[in-house]
Protein backbone atom coordinates (compact mmCIF):
# COMPACT_ATOMS: atom_id res chain seq x y z
CA UNK A 1 0.00 0.00 0.00
CA UNK A 2 0.72 3.45 -0.73
CA UNK A 3 3.09 4.78 2.30
CA UNK A 4 1.53 8.49 1.02
CA UNK A 5 -2.02 6.71 2.65
CA UNK A 6 -2.24 9.21 6.15
CA UNK A 7 -2.05 6.28 8.71
CA UNK A 8 -5.28 8.52 10.19
CA UNK A 9 -7.31 6.90 6.94
CA UNK A 10 -6.05 3.54 7.66
CA UNK A 11 -6.91 3.34 11.00
CA UNK A 12 -10.53 4.44 10.43
CA UNK A 13 -10.70 2.05 7.47
CA UNK A 14 -9.16 -0.65 10.05
CA UNK A 15 -12.61 0.45 12.28
CA UNK A 16 -14.99 0.46 9.71
CA UNK A 17 -14.40 -3.42 8.88
CA UNK A 18 -14.39 -4.23 12.48
CA UNK A 19 -17.32 -2.79 12.66
CA UNK A 20 -18.70 -4.51 9.47
CA UNK A 21 -17.42 -7.82 10.71
CA UNK A 22 -19.33 -7.63 13.97
CA UNK A 23 -22.30 -6.78 12.02
CA UNK A 24 -22.00 -9.55 9.93
CA UNK A 25 -21.73 -12.02 13.22
CA UNK A 26 -24.57 -10.41 14.53
CA UNK A 27 -26.86 -10.82 11.71
CA UNK A 28 -26.08 -14.42 11.41
CA UNK A 29 -26.84 -15.66 15.20
CA UNK A 30 -29.87 -13.03 15.24
CA UNK A 31 -31.53 -14.44 11.84
CA UNK A 32 -31.29 -18.13 12.75
CA UNK A 33 -32.72 -17.34 16.19
CA UNK A 34 -35.57 -15.86 15.16
CA UNK A 35 -38.93 -17.01 16.16
CA UNK A 36 -39.87 -18.67 12.80
CA UNK A 37 -43.78 -18.68 13.99
CA UNK A 38 -43.65 -14.70 15.06
CA UNK A 39 -41.88 -13.78 12.06
CA UNK A 40 -44.37 -15.64 9.65
CA UNK A 41 -47.13 -14.12 11.86
CA UNK A 42 -45.72 -10.77 11.25
CA UNK A 43 -45.25 -11.29 7.39
CA UNK A 44 -48.46 -11.86 7.11
CA UNK A 45 -49.32 -8.74 9.01
CA UNK A 46 -47.55 -6.52 6.11
CA UNK A 47 -44.14 -6.13 8.65
CA UNK A 48 -41.39 -5.25 5.80
CA UNK A 49 -38.76 -6.09 7.44
CA UNK A 50 -40.54 -9.53 8.41
CA UNK A 51 -41.44 -10.46 4.83
CA UNK A 52 -38.10 -10.01 3.79
CA UNK A 53 -36.43 -11.62 6.91
CA UNK A 54 -38.79 -14.85 6.15
CA UNK A 55 -37.73 -14.38 2.04
CA UNK A 56 -33.91 -14.88 3.56
CA UNK A 57 -34.33 -17.77 5.34
CA UNK A 58 -36.26 -19.79 2.96
CA UNK A 59 -32.94 -20.50 1.23
CA UNK A 60 -31.09 -20.92 4.15
CA UNK A 61 -28.06 -21.77 2.54
CA UNK A 62 -27.72 -18.94 0.20
CA UNK A 63 -27.78 -16.25 3.50
CA UNK A 64 -25.26 -18.09 5.42
CA UNK A 65 -23.18 -18.03 2.04
CA UNK A 66 -23.36 -13.93 1.95
CA UNK A 67 -22.38 -13.51 5.30
CA UNK A 68 -19.57 -15.84 5.29
CA UNK A 69 -18.21 -13.72 2.03
CA UNK A 70 -19.02 -10.89 3.54
CA UNK A 71 -17.74 -11.86 7.15
CA UNK A 72 -14.97 -13.37 5.55
CA UNK A 73 -13.96 -10.33 3.15
CA UNK A 74 -13.64 -7.95 6.16
CA UNK A 75 -11.80 -9.54 8.39
CA UNK A 76 -9.15 -10.38 5.66
CA UNK A 77 -9.06 -6.78 4.96
CA UNK A 78 -8.61 -5.70 8.51
CA UNK A 79 -5.72 -8.39 8.88
CA UNK A 80 -3.74 -6.66 5.50
CA UNK A 81 -4.71 -3.13 7.07
CA UNK A 82 -2.92 -4.44 10.21
CA UNK A 83 -0.30 -5.46 8.69
CA UNK A 84 0.72 -2.03 7.14
CA UNK A 85 -0.51 -0.10 10.29
CA UNK A 86 2.55 -2.31 12.20
CA UNK A 87 4.84 -2.11 9.28
CA UNK A 88 4.42 1.90 9.65
CA UNK A 89 4.28 2.02 13.55
CA UNK A 90 7.31 -0.97 14.53
CA UNK A 91 8.81 -1.89 11.56
CA UNK A 92 8.36 -5.91 10.65
CA UNK A 93 9.33 -6.96 14.35
CA UNK A 94 5.58 -5.39 14.72
CA UNK A 95 3.36 -7.42 12.61
CA UNK A 96 3.40 -10.35 15.01
CA UNK A 97 2.48 -8.72 17.88
CA UNK A 98 -0.38 -6.75 15.63
CA UNK A 99 -1.60 -9.53 14.58
CA UNK A 100 -2.02 -11.53 17.65
CA UNK A 101 -3.49 -8.39 19.38
CA UNK A 102 -6.22 -8.44 15.59
CA UNK A 103 -6.95 -12.16 16.73
CA UNK A 104 -8.31 -11.43 20.27
CA UNK A 105 -9.82 -7.98 18.88
CA UNK A 106 -11.84 -9.47 16.23
CA UNK A 107 -12.77 -12.40 18.61
CA UNK A 108 -14.28 -10.31 21.38
CA UNK A 109 -15.61 -7.23 19.57
CA UNK A 110 -16.60 -9.34 16.23
CA UNK A 111 -17.73 -12.09 17.04
CA UNK A 112 -18.18 -13.23 20.87
CA UNK A 113 -19.64 -9.74 22.59
CA UNK A 114 -22.18 -8.88 18.77
CA UNK A 115 -23.76 -12.76 18.84
CA UNK A 116 -24.22 -12.77 22.79
CA UNK A 117 -26.50 -9.59 21.87
CA UNK A 118 -27.60 -11.03 18.99
CA UNK A 119 -28.86 -13.84 20.69
CA UNK A 120 -30.32 -12.05 23.47
CA UNK A 121 -32.78 -9.39 21.16
CA UNK A 122 -32.88 -10.94 17.80
CA UNK A 123 -36.03 -9.22 16.66
CA UNK A 124 -34.32 -5.97 17.02
CA UNK A 125 -31.40 -6.85 15.20
CA UNK A 126 -32.33 -9.38 12.91
CA UNK A 127 -35.01 -7.53 11.43
CA UNK A 128 -33.64 -4.23 10.65
CA UNK A 129 -29.94 -6.69 9.63
CA UNK A 130 -32.45 -8.34 6.78
CA UNK A 131 -33.04 -5.24 5.20
CA UNK A 132 -29.42 -4.58 4.53
CA UNK A 133 -28.47 -8.19 3.29
CA UNK A 134 -31.36 -8.60 1.35
CA UNK A 135 -30.38 -6.10 -1.57
CA UNK A 136 -26.23 -7.42 -0.52
CA UNK A 137 -27.66 -10.95 -1.35
CA UNK A 138 -28.81 -9.30 -4.83
CA UNK A 139 -25.49 -7.77 -5.73
CA UNK A 140 -23.61 -11.05 -4.60
CA UNK A 141 -25.76 -12.88 -6.51
CA UNK A 142 -23.67 -14.51 -8.62
CA UNK A 143 -20.90 -15.48 -6.48
CA UNK A 144 -22.72 -16.71 -3.12
CA UNK A 145 -24.71 -18.94 -6.06
CA UNK A 146 -21.02 -20.23 -6.85
CA UNK A 147 -19.88 -21.21 -3.67
CA UNK A 148 -23.08 -22.53 -2.75
CA UNK A 149 -23.08 -24.47 -6.10
CA UNK A 150 -19.25 -25.61 -5.13
CA UNK A 151 -20.14 -25.90 -1.40
CA UNK A 152 -23.17 -28.26 -2.96
CA UNK A 153 -20.93 -30.70 -4.56
CA UNK A 154 -18.55 -31.42 -2.32
CA UNK A 155 -21.10 -32.49 0.20
CA UNK A 156 -23.23 -34.69 -2.38
CA UNK A 157 -19.30 -36.69 -3.00
CA UNK A 158 -19.56 -37.48 0.73
CA UNK A 159 -22.64 -38.61 0.35
CA UNK A 160 -24.62 -35.63 1.76
CA UNK A 161 -28.16 -34.52 0.44
CA UNK A 162 -28.02 -30.91 0.68
CA UNK A 163 -31.64 -30.32 -1.27
CA UNK A 164 -32.91 -33.25 1.27
CA UNK A 165 -34.82 -30.80 3.60
CA UNK A 166 -35.90 -32.11 7.11
CA UNK A 167 -39.31 -33.55 7.60
CA UNK A 168 -39.84 -35.29 10.78
CA UNK A 169 -42.74 -34.48 12.44
CA UNK A 170 -42.35 -33.01 16.27
CA UNK A 171 -42.99 -36.38 18.94
CA UNK A 172 -45.55 -35.67 21.28
CA UNK A 173 -43.03 -35.66 24.04
CA UNK A 174 -40.79 -32.62 22.09
CA UNK A 175 -44.28 -30.67 21.63
CA UNK A 176 -45.09 -30.89 25.29
CA UNK A 177 -40.87 -29.56 25.88
CA UNK A 178 -41.62 -26.49 23.48
CA UNK A 179 -45.17 -25.83 25.39
CA UNK A 180 -43.05 -25.88 29.04
CA UNK A 181 -40.07 -23.83 27.88
CA UNK A 182 -42.79 -20.93 26.33
CA UNK A 183 -44.17 -21.17 29.16
CA UNK A 184 -43.09 -17.06 30.13
CA UNK A 185 -45.00 -16.38 26.41
CA UNK A 186 -48.00 -18.61 26.81
CA UNK A 187 -51.14 -17.89 29.42
CA UNK A 188 -51.27 -20.68 32.33
CA UNK A 189 -54.79 -21.33 31.10
CA UNK A 190 -53.72 -21.98 27.54
CA UNK A 191 -50.40 -24.13 28.66
CA UNK A 192 -52.49 -26.22 30.54
CA UNK A 193 -54.93 -26.69 27.44
CA UNK A 194 -52.23 -27.22 25.35
CA UNK A 195 -50.43 -29.83 28.19
CA UNK A 196 -53.30 -31.50 28.40
CA UNK A 197 -54.12 -31.74 24.09
CA UNK A 198 -50.70 -33.78 23.95
CA UNK A 199 -51.66 -36.03 26.89
CA UNK A 200 -54.69 -37.27 24.94
CA UNK A 201 -53.01 -40.01 23.45
CA UNK A 202 -51.71 -41.27 26.91
CA UNK A 203 -55.06 -41.27 29.32
CA UNK A 204 -57.70 -43.75 28.72
CA UNK A 205 -61.07 -43.92 28.21
CA UNK A 206 -60.96 -45.69 31.95
CA UNK A 207 -59.47 -42.95 33.58
CA UNK A 208 -62.32 -40.23 33.00
CA UNK A 209 -65.06 -42.42 32.77
CA UNK A 210 -67.81 -42.31 35.09
CA UNK A 211 -67.74 -45.64 36.96
CA UNK A 212 -70.23 -48.53 36.18
CA UNK A 213 -71.91 -48.04 40.18
CA UNK A 214 -72.71 -44.43 39.36
CA UNK A 215 -74.25 -44.79 36.15
CA UNK A 216 -78.13 -43.68 36.39
CA UNK A 217 -80.40 -44.87 33.61
CA UNK A 218 -83.77 -47.17 33.56
CA UNK A 219 -84.12 -50.15 34.58
CA UNK A 220 -87.57 -51.72 32.46
CA UNK A 221 -87.60 -54.21 35.57
CA UNK A 222 -88.02 -51.57 38.48
CA UNK A 223 -91.74 -50.32 39.05
CA UNK A 224 -92.17 -47.67 36.14
CA UNK A 225 -92.62 -44.61 38.77
CA UNK A 226 -89.06 -45.25 39.79
CA UNK A 227 -88.06 -44.62 36.36
CA UNK A 228 -90.23 -41.63 35.40
CA UNK A 229 -88.66 -39.91 38.92
CA UNK A 230 -85.16 -40.88 37.58
CA UNK A 231 -85.87 -39.01 34.69
CA UNK A 232 -87.44 -36.07 36.02
CA UNK A 233 -84.55 -35.59 38.52
CA UNK A 234 -81.87 -36.39 36.58
CA UNK A 235 -79.55 -33.90 35.48
CA UNK A 236 -78.11 -35.87 32.52
CA UNK A 237 -78.86 -35.28 28.52
CA UNK A 238 -78.91 -39.16 28.16
CA UNK A 239 -79.42 -42.04 30.46
CA UNK A 240 -78.96 -45.59 29.51
CA UNK A 241 -81.92 -48.29 29.30
CA UNK A 242 -81.43 -51.51 30.27
CA UNK A 243 -83.68 -54.77 32.23
CA UNK A 244 -82.49 -56.35 35.31
CA UNK A 245 -79.00 -55.19 34.93
CA UNK A 246 -76.73 -52.75 33.21
CA UNK A 247 -74.79 -55.30 30.98
CA UNK A 248 -78.10 -56.10 29.40
CA UNK A 249 -77.96 -53.02 28.19
CA UNK A 250 -81.44 -52.55 25.51
CA UNK A 251 -80.12 -48.68 24.22
CA UNK A 252 -79.76 -44.83 25.31
CA UNK A 253 -82.53 -42.97 25.38
CA UNK A 254 -82.34 -38.80 25.04
CA UNK A 255 -84.07 -37.00 27.80
CA UNK A 256 -85.73 -34.04 26.10
CA UNK A 257 -87.55 -36.42 23.97
CA UNK A 258 -89.25 -38.41 26.71
CA UNK A 259 -90.56 -34.97 27.87
CA UNK A 260 -93.78 -34.34 26.34
CA UNK A 261 -95.20 -37.63 27.04
CA UNK A 262 -94.18 -37.34 30.74
CA UNK A 263 -96.22 -33.79 30.85
CA UNK A 264 -98.97 -35.67 28.85
CA UNK A 265 -98.64 -38.45 30.93
CA UNK A 266 -98.39 -41.20 28.04
CA UNK A 267 -94.62 -42.17 28.55
CA UNK A 268 -94.91 -46.54 28.98
CA UNK A 269 -92.50 -48.53 28.22
CA UNK A 270 -93.86 -49.16 24.59
CA UNK A 271 -92.95 -44.94 23.81
CA UNK A 272 -89.93 -45.72 26.08
CA UNK A 273 -88.10 -47.80 23.29
CA UNK A 274 -89.72 -45.94 20.29
CA UNK A 275 -87.29 -43.24 21.32
CA UNK A 276 -84.67 -45.47 22.38
CA UNK A 277 -81.39 -45.23 20.35
CA UNK A 278 -78.55 -48.46 19.99
CA UNK A 279 -76.11 -48.40 22.59
CA UNK A 280 -72.41 -48.00 21.13
CA UNK A 281 -69.65 -49.82 23.13
CA UNK A 282 -65.65 -48.75 23.14
CA UNK A 283 -63.01 -51.39 24.53
CA UNK A 284 -61.59 -50.13 27.87
CA UNK A 285 -57.86 -48.85 27.56
CA UNK A 286 -58.77 -46.67 24.87
CA UNK A 287 -56.53 -44.09 24.13
CA UNK A 288 -58.95 -40.34 24.80
CA UNK A 289 -57.55 -39.15 21.43
CA UNK A 290 -58.48 -42.60 19.60
CA UNK A 291 -62.14 -42.07 21.15
CA UNK A 292 -62.81 -38.13 20.28
CA UNK A 293 -62.13 -39.63 16.37
CA UNK A 294 -64.57 -42.06 17.11
CA UNK A 295 -67.10 -39.54 18.78
CA UNK A 296 -66.82 -37.48 15.72
CA UNK A 297 -66.58 -40.24 12.64
CA UNK A 298 -69.46 -42.01 14.38
CA UNK A 299 -71.43 -38.55 15.16
CA UNK A 300 -71.86 -40.29 18.70
CA UNK A 301 -71.96 -38.30 22.23
CA UNK A 302 -71.39 -41.25 24.55
CA UNK A 303 -70.10 -44.79 24.89
CA UNK A 304 -70.03 -47.56 27.23
CA UNK A 305 -66.84 -48.95 28.15
CA UNK A 306 -66.99 -52.51 28.32
CA UNK A 307 -63.96 -54.79 29.27
CA UNK A 308 -62.64 -58.36 27.59
CA UNK A 309 -65.45 -59.93 28.66
CA UNK A 310 -68.08 -57.72 27.47
CA UNK A 311 -69.21 -56.33 30.84
CA UNK A 312 -69.88 -52.65 31.12
CA UNK A 313 -67.11 -50.43 33.26
CA UNK A 314 -68.29 -47.17 33.11
CA UNK A 315 -70.07 -44.38 30.43
CA UNK A 316 -67.60 -41.82 28.37
CA UNK A 317 -69.04 -39.10 27.14
CA UNK A 318 -67.91 -35.89 25.22
CA UNK A 319 -68.52 -33.79 28.23
CA UNK A 320 -65.76 -35.81 29.67
CA UNK A 321 -62.81 -35.58 27.36
CA UNK A 322 -63.06 -31.80 27.27
CA UNK A 323 -63.15 -31.84 30.98
CA UNK A 324 -60.20 -33.58 31.12
CA UNK A 325 -58.88 -30.55 28.58
CA UNK A 326 -59.90 -27.58 29.76
CA UNK A 327 -60.96 -28.87 33.85
CA UNK A 328 -64.25 -28.95 35.65
CA UNK A 329 -67.00 -26.16 34.37
CA UNK A 330 -67.57 -25.86 38.27
CA UNK A 331 -64.66 -25.90 40.35
CA UNK A 332 -66.91 -25.12 43.06
CA UNK A 333 -69.32 -28.17 42.59
CA UNK A 334 -66.02 -30.72 42.40
CA UNK A 335 -65.62 -31.41 45.55
CA UNK A 336 -68.99 -31.72 46.19
CA UNK A 337 -69.57 -34.26 43.42
CA UNK A 338 -67.01 -36.42 44.77
CA UNK A 339 -68.58 -36.80 48.06
CA UNK A 340 -65.25 -34.79 49.95
CA UNK A 341 -66.12 -33.57 53.28
CA UNK A 342 -63.57 -31.46 55.60
CA UNK A 343 -62.66 -32.42 58.46
CA UNK A 344 -61.25 -29.18 60.12
CA UNK A 345 -58.37 -28.04 58.19
CA UNK A 346 -56.00 -30.54 58.29
CA UNK A 347 -57.60 -33.60 56.98
CA UNK A 348 -60.61 -34.98 54.24
CA UNK A 349 -63.05 -37.40 54.16
CA UNK A 350 -63.38 -38.56 50.75
CA UNK A 351 -65.47 -41.67 49.07
CA UNK A 352 -63.05 -44.74 48.01
CA UNK A 353 -64.99 -45.20 45.02
CA UNK A 354 -63.92 -41.17 44.01
CA UNK A 355 -61.68 -41.75 40.87
CA UNK A 356 -58.22 -40.27 41.22
CA UNK A 357 -57.92 -38.22 38.45
CA UNK A 358 -61.02 -36.21 39.55
CA UNK A 359 -59.47 -36.04 43.00
CA UNK A 360 -56.45 -34.64 42.32
CA UNK A 361 -58.15 -31.90 39.68
CA UNK A 362 -60.49 -30.97 42.66
CA UNK A 363 -58.12 -31.09 45.47
CA UNK A 364 -54.67 -30.10 43.84
CA UNK A 365 -53.71 -33.56 44.94
CA UNK A 366 -50.85 -35.39 43.69
CA UNK A 367 -51.51 -39.13 43.98
CA UNK A 368 -50.46 -41.15 41.34
CA UNK A 369 -52.72 -41.80 38.23
CA UNK A 370 -50.30 -44.60 36.49
CA UNK A 371 -51.91 -47.56 38.04
CA UNK A 372 -55.72 -47.79 39.62
CA UNK A 373 -58.56 -45.41 38.68
CA UNK A 374 -60.01 -45.11 41.66
CA UNK A 375 -58.89 -44.38 45.67
CA UNK A 376 -60.30 -48.10 46.78
CA UNK A 377 -58.19 -49.65 44.07
CA UNK A 378 -55.07 -47.61 44.50
CA UNK A 379 -55.18 -48.19 48.33
CA UNK A 380 -56.01 -52.10 47.51
CA UNK A 381 -53.22 -52.30 44.84
CA UNK A 382 -50.26 -50.58 47.60
CA UNK A 383 -51.36 -52.87 50.31
CA UNK A 384 -52.08 -55.83 48.02
CA UNK A 385 -55.03 -56.87 50.08
CA UNK A 386 -58.79 -55.13 51.76
CA UNK A 387 -57.66 -53.59 54.77
CA UNK A 388 -59.26 -53.34 58.40
CA UNK A 389 -60.74 -50.24 59.32
CA UNK A 390 -58.45 -48.25 60.86
CA UNK A 391 -55.49 -49.07 59.10
CA UNK A 392 -53.16 -46.43 57.60
CA UNK A 393 -51.09 -46.05 54.68
CA UNK A 394 -49.01 -43.60 52.83
CA UNK A 395 -49.48 -43.05 49.34
CA UNK A 396 -46.90 -40.50 47.76
CA UNK A 397 -46.86 -38.66 51.02
CA UNK A 398 -50.28 -38.44 51.33
CA UNK A 399 -51.22 -40.53 54.81
CA UNK A 400 -54.72 -42.03 54.37
CA UNK A 401 -56.90 -43.64 57.91
CA UNK A 402 -59.25 -46.11 56.25
CA UNK A 403 -62.86 -45.88 58.29
CA UNK A 404 -65.06 -48.07 56.41
CA UNK A 405 -64.52 -51.39 54.69
CA UNK A 406 -66.71 -54.27 53.27
CA UNK A 407 -65.91 -57.58 52.29
CA UNK A 408 -65.34 -56.06 48.50
CA UNK A 409 -63.53 -53.19 49.31
CA UNK A 410 -63.03 -49.80 50.81
CA UNK A 411 -66.20 -47.29 51.51
CA UNK A 412 -64.84 -44.46 53.06
CA UNK A 413 -61.13 -43.21 53.98
CA UNK A 414 -59.35 -40.06 56.22
CA UNK A 415 -56.53 -38.48 53.85
CA UNK A 416 -54.49 -35.87 55.17
CA UNK A 417 -51.92 -33.27 53.47
CA UNK A 418 -48.67 -34.63 53.93
CA UNK A 419 -47.47 -32.65 56.29
CA UNK A 420 -50.04 -32.61 58.99
CA UNK A 421 -50.96 -36.24 58.52
CA UNK A 422 -46.70 -37.33 59.40
CA UNK A 423 -47.84 -35.59 62.76
CA UNK A 424 -51.13 -37.75 63.36
CA UNK A 425 -48.99 -41.00 64.11
CA UNK A 426 -51.40 -43.15 61.78
CA UNK A 427 -50.86 -47.07 62.33
CA UNK A 428 -48.77 -47.43 58.27
CA UNK A 429 -49.62 -50.88 57.18
CA UNK A 430 -46.95 -52.23 55.77
CA UNK A 431 -47.13 -53.67 52.23
CA UNK A 432 -46.17 -56.96 51.00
Amino acid sequence: MNDDVPLGLLIGLFIVFLVLSAFFSATETALMSLNRYRLRRLARSGHRSARIADTLLRRPGRLIGLILLGNHAVNLAAAALVTVIALRLGGEGAVWAAILALTFVVLIFAEVAPKKIAALHPSKIGLPAALVCYPLQKLAAPLVRTIDLIANGLLRAVGVRPDRVATDPLATEELRTVVAEHGAMVAHRRQHVLLSILDLDAITVDDVMVPRQEIVGIDLDRDWPDNIATICESRFHRLPVYRGDIDNMIGVVRVRKLLSDIANSTLNEERLLEHTLEPHFVPEGTPLNKQMLNFRQRTRRSAFVVDEYGDVQGLITTEDIVREIVGEFDAEASPSDLRITEEGSDSYIVDASANVRQLNRAMNWSLPTDGAKTLNGLIIERLETIPESGTGVTVANYPIEILDTTEHGIKRVRVSPPAIGEERGLRIAESR
